[in-house]
């Protein structure tokens, strides 16, 4: 079965020397079996003088010379056939390849080698293996003058950089999984500051559970929380309202179609303060999802207004619940982002361009930080957020690019369908099947392949499979992975940190590689690392602080008068805590007037009149 090695013929190529002492025939082994995708080697794990050479090992890529083409193989298992090691002469190997592609030499002299991915001439019987030349290693991962970027460098030569089209990555979604601890959220941030540096006209919105990456990005980001958010309820959607009102619990059909009705109604009344309950017919007519102000206020007084009718006497019950769930929540302190404007104001603008950054003024990325938000009230903001994410970018006809970045993805788009929000799954199902045509993409971070909708999943073009322990997770990859490098996602378990495997469009062919270092103070996390150590160092845990954030509850102040002008430094009890009264005569609140609820004056808004 095996080839003796004085008996083997010279290379008809001529191999390139790696040192300078090196046998230019450099013959490893011989083929003695091959199928349409492995194929087999006979060689030797020593040399003739009984030294362990190691030049196979699993993970390497080989060449096999077959004249005026080189055949590209990976290695990915290696054995003795009788399982017994010799100490007296040479111990002969099997070795397992995989086969990739092939490597043509180009016909113009001095030109690179080029390599395709399909199989032409397949290996004969007795055909010279060898380890793979640089130049041919740099044609296997070469992107054919595609706009690139680099990431880091190959796992099996670290001279040659590792690199991705980023044009293709990031129009054609991405993917990056792996388990806790491997660096996923290191790879994210080097990928996403390689992106801003490759196209300047990138904005970025990150979905951050675990408030990481504003640490990471200092100069590019932009840090949006619980406190600083500002998105009005009157944006929401009429099933993305629902689902704050009643806590992410299902939903009363009969309270729903009751908003359905009522918050037009309002939002009639907002646009057309004379016109009373009167609905306008036709083509401008308001909807309980368009994007139009409207008063807390004015939908409490429709509802109180439909309870009084004669003919609502069954609704009551009804009417009721749902006037106490929307108090409920306009007075609850942990969604000031959405009820605390005093004024209602048309301010889409406003808030769609901070968000999203136009203009961006140097900060493209945006980090929304959900640690401090309600757990039930998340998937409604993930859902507005990326809906508005896909609507901007569709009516910007493609002049505004925007990523999405999704991190713990399983969180908002889980494979049971009966799990998560709805809509949130349909606005990222929607960006992640027709984004790339308007130019809104998706990324997706997950340590849990397994738990993600599988919709999303296929819809990710480019995979960074970083080491993943779960047979059930290792599958899904697997399944995923579509050209003949099936082998290479074996080594998913035993690769070590900043290691992943890279496939799909963004690269030429399956690639091992091991990301660039990081500085430390640029890793995702490390703030908080540094702080809990600085604890452990003596430091007693403030108590207070830490309970007076768990109540999320602002500090009381005294109850003043509309027009009255207090100093904010000031508490009650400081000498001249207040003011003169001015000269302007102060606002007598009248009965439409509830600060509560974000009800302006009623002189505001209306339209103005002809002298």
């Amino acid at each position: 079965m095996f080839v003796e090695r004085e008996a083997s013929v010279g290379e008809p190529t001529s191999q390139e020397r790696r040192h300078a002492e090196q046998n230019d025939k450099r013959i490893l082994g011989n083929v003695v079996q091959c199928d349409g995708a492995r194929a087999t080697i006979s060689a030797y794990a020593d040399d003739i003088e009984g030294a362990i050479t190691g030049l196979w090992t699993v993970g390497k890529m080989i060449s096999i010379n077959l004249g005026s083409t080189r055949t590209v193989g990976l290695v990915y298992e290696i054995g003795k056939s009788d399982r017994a090691w010799s100490n007296e002469g040479q111990n002969p190997i099997e070795v397992s390849i995989e086969l990739i592609g092939e490597v043509r030499d180009a016909t113009e002299p001095g030109a690179k080698p080029v390599f395709d991915r399909g199989i032409t001439t397949y290996p004969h019987i007795g055909a010279i293996a060898h380890r793979i030349r640089s130049r041919d290693l740099q044609a296997v991962y070469d992107l054919a003058g595609r706009h690139s970027i680099t990431i880091g460098t190959l796992s099996q030569d670290e001279a040659i950089d590792a690199n991705i089209a980023i044009d293709d990555t990031l129009a054609r979604h991405f993917a990056i999984v792996g388990t806790t601890g491997v660096g996923k959220s290191t790879a994210v941030s080097l990928l996403l500051r390689k992106s801003i540096a490759a196209r300047p006209d990138l904005r970025i919105l990150i979905l951050d559970p675990h408030n990481e990456f504003a640490a990471s990005l200092p100069e590019h980001c932009v840090r949006v929380d619980s406190k600083t958010l500002d998105l009005p309820f009157w944006m929401f959607r009429l099933e993305e309202f629902a689902e704050v009102l009643f806590r992410g619990r299902e939903t009363v059909a009969e309270e729903v179609d009751a908003l359905r009705d009522l918050i037009p109604a309002a939002k009639n009344l907002y646009r057309n303060p004379g016109s009373g309950t009167y609905l306008r017919r036709g083509s401008d007519a308001l909807t309980a999802d368009t994007p139009v102000p409207y008063r807390i206020a004015d939908l409490i007084k429709q509802i109180d207004e439909r309870i009084g009718m004669l003919e609502s006497k069954n609704d009551r019950p009804i009417l009721k619940s749902l006037k106490t769930r929307i108090e409920s929540a306009a007075s609850d302190p942990r969604y000031r982002f959405m009820f605390n404007s005093r004024l209602i104001e048309d301010t889409i603008h406003e808030t769609i361009g901070n968000i999203f950054r136009v203009p961006h003024h140097g900060r493209p990325v945006t980090c929304f930080e959900m640690a401090g938000m309600p757990s039930e009230v998340v998937n409604s903001v993930c859902s507005v957020l990326a809906r508005l994410a896909f609507d901007l970018a569709l009516w910007s006809e493609g002049k505004l690019q925007l990523l999405l970045l999704c991190e713990e993805a399983h969180r908002y788009m889980p494979a049971d369908p009966r799990l998560g929000f709805a809509p949130t799954r349909h606005a990222l199902s929607r960006i992640a099947k027709e984004g790339r045509k308007y130019g809104c993409y998706l990324g997706v971070v997950t340590q849990r392949p397994g738990e993600l909708d599988p919709t999303i999943l296929s819809q990710c073009s480019t995979f960074f499979a970083m080491r993943l322990a779960n047979e059930q997770d290792q599958a899904i990859i697997r399944s995923a992975i579509a050209d003949s490098s099936a082998s290479t996602l074996a080594f998913l378990s035993s690769m070590g940190q900043r290691e992943a495997i890279a496939f799909g469009e963004g690269v030429a062919t399956t690639m091992r590689l091991k990301f660039e270092r990081l500085p430390q103070d640029l890793i995702p996390g490390t703030g908080k690392r540094e702080q809990a150590s600085s604890s452990e160092t003596g430091d007693d845990v403030d108590l207070a602080a830490i309970v007076e954030r768990l109540r999320n509850v602002p500090k009381p102040q005294q109850q003043m008068a509309f027009a009255e002008v207090v100093d904010s430094g000031r508490q009650a009890g400081d000498p001249d805590y207040r003011k003169p009264a001015t000269t302007t005569p102060r606002i007598q609140p009248d009965d439409d007037f509830d600060m509560r609820y974000g009800l302006k004056p009623s002189t505001f808004g209306l339209r103005p009149q002809n002298d």
